[in-house]
């Protein structure tokens, strides 16, 4: 892929090709009869959507915005031999200082905002020091510190289609916007959840690499206000797609992938006292924490200091990329575990094993620049995910991060029980016949039906514990004829 300009990076500017805008303004005129009176496009770049609309439909008006006057120029001169040339105006327009209200109650009939706005979030404009912004408003609904300062990332394009909706809130229209599949997804869910508007939603998936030459899951959006109440997303395998290929929708006060295949196993929905399943160890101090064995007692960090340290409190590490590619069978470093529960009184390390404890006062630097709240007010070097389950021998463990629901056994490595980074989900076991049974459990047809209908794998991590919770694991053992073995664990 290219390197990206600055003015690339600053504006998210992926110009769509003219065969893109055409299949998406056929998808509207054709398979959804669309029949606009006035198109609007915010960011209308160098014309593509502009061009097509003039050869598929038959508005009032069109109207094109943008903020480079170079691309206005060009989609001006693009369009000059269209017979209907004369119902399209141009203007340049940066799209956070324009009246968009003012503009839209000026145009009749029914609205098509159709477009392809910037790929790119807020916390990249910032590092550019690019005031091509939105004003930080907690338009998101986040909580604490983030709300505060509007410090949480976004991309700009979640802000503008939020946008599009509140113009259509009060008329009739369809919003088709080109866009992340993860963007599309967030402004449908705030739709659903913060407005009055009943909007028919539509995900059509698009080839990003062929179109666009990056490697984004990315879809087109479209909204219509012809729902009299909020209906299920279909969501389509390509621009090419007749028919969706499943439907996103809230059931039972989620937000589901696959509706129908959550619907056929939904009745292995309930959480399991017994079976909680828990995240790995959070240290945010990898340069320090993490080491590898040189020798016998001879250790190396990841600055590349050697020390030698007893080996009370080092236990054999497994990472997300390690779980999620089934390296499983041999550790290549080690994490130094400080505590064995959240708040233990760190000081016994200096009586225990004071190589360590002098090990960790010469990089007590590292430690006070962690930033989370949540080694506030705690012992020092304090570690977070860390408990009696930590320290098991049998684990069942899976990748946050990796698409894929592949499941893994894990017992001791180097006659200790293993422990996992923070992008693993796991549950614990005493036994390994445990472990074994509930193993089968996890990885059974029907539990991954259930998981797979429920997952949105586009998310950075996909496969979260509050979703692995809903799966009940008593349910999946009478779903296969296995209740009595599931009971005898109890």
């Amino acid at each position: 892929m290219m390197r990206k300009s600055i003015d690339r990076w600053q504006f998210g500017d992926f110009q769509t090709p003219d065969c893109l805008a055409r299949k998406v303004v056929t998808i509207l005129g054709r398979d959804r009869n669309l029949k606009p009176d006035t198109i609007i496009e915010p960011s209308c770049g160098k014309g593509a959507f502009i061009r097509a609309a003039l050869d598929e439909f038959q508005p009032k008006k069109i109207l094109g915005f943008d903020i480079n006057p170079e691309y206005l120029e060009q989609a001006r001169i693009s369009i000059a031999e269209y017979p209907n040339a004369g119902k399209v105006a141009f203007k340049e327009s940066d799209f956070f200082n324009t009246n968009w209200q003012a503009i839209i109650s000026d145009c009749p009939g029914y609205l098509l905002i159709v477009g392809n706005p910037p790929w790119v979030t807020n916390s990249e404009l910032s590092l550019l020091h690019s005031s091509n912004l939105p004003e930080k408003l907690n338009f998101q609904q986040r909580r604490g510190i983030e709300a505060i300062t509007g410090s949480g990332n976004f991309d700009i394009s979640e802000w503008m289609l939020l946008q599009y909706a509140d113009w259509l809130s009060n008329r009739e229209g369809t919003a088709a916007i080109l866009c992340k599949y993860s963007v599309a997804r967030k402004v449908i869910r705030q739709i659903r959840n913060n407005s009055e508007n009943r909007f028919l939603s539509a995900l059509y998936s698009i080839d990003t690499k062929t179109y666009f030459g990056a490697s984004v899951e990315a879809c087109l959006l479209v909204l219509s206000t012809h729902a009299q109440t909020q209906a299920d997303c279909e969501v389509y395998k390509s621009l090419d797609s007749k028919q969706p290929s499943y439907t996103i929708g809230e059931r039972d006060g989620w937000m589901v992938r696959d509706t129908v295949t959550y619907q056929t196993w939904k009745h292995l929905t309930e959480q399991d006292p017994k079976y909680v399943w828990r995240s790995g160890i959070k240290h945010d101090c990898s340069k320090v924490m993490e080491l590898e064995r040189l020798g016998n007692d001879c250790f190396q960090n990841r600055i590349g200091e050697q020390y030698y340290l007893e080996e009370d409190y080092l236990y054999p590490l497994l990472k997300g990329s390690d779980i999620g590619n089934g390296r499983i069978h041999i550790c290549h470093k080690l994490l130094l575990v400080t505590q064995k529960s959240v708040g233990e009184d760190t000081s016994v390390i200096r009586h225990q094993a004071p190589e360590t404890w002098q090990y960790l006062l010469e990089h007590d630097c590292y430690f006070s620049k962690r930033k989370s709240s949540i080694y506030k007010n705690k012992p020092p070097y304090s570690i977070f995910g860390v408990g009696s389950y930590t320290f098991k021998p049998w684990k069942i463990a899976i990748s946050s991060l990796y698409k894929r629901l592949n499941f893994y056994l894990v017992g001791h490595l180097e006659g200790k029980p293993v422990v996992f980074d923070d992008t693993v989900n796991f549950l614990s076991f005493d036994t390994k016949e445990e472990a074994n049974f509930i193993f089968k459990l996890v990885t059974s047809d029907s539990a991954l039906a259930f998981l797979n209908a429920m997952i949105f794998w586009d998310e950075k991590r996909p496969i979260t514990i509050d979703i692995l919770k809903r799966l009940s694991l008593k349910a999946v053992s009478e779903e296969l004829g296995l209740l009595g073995h599931y009971q005898r664990w109890q």
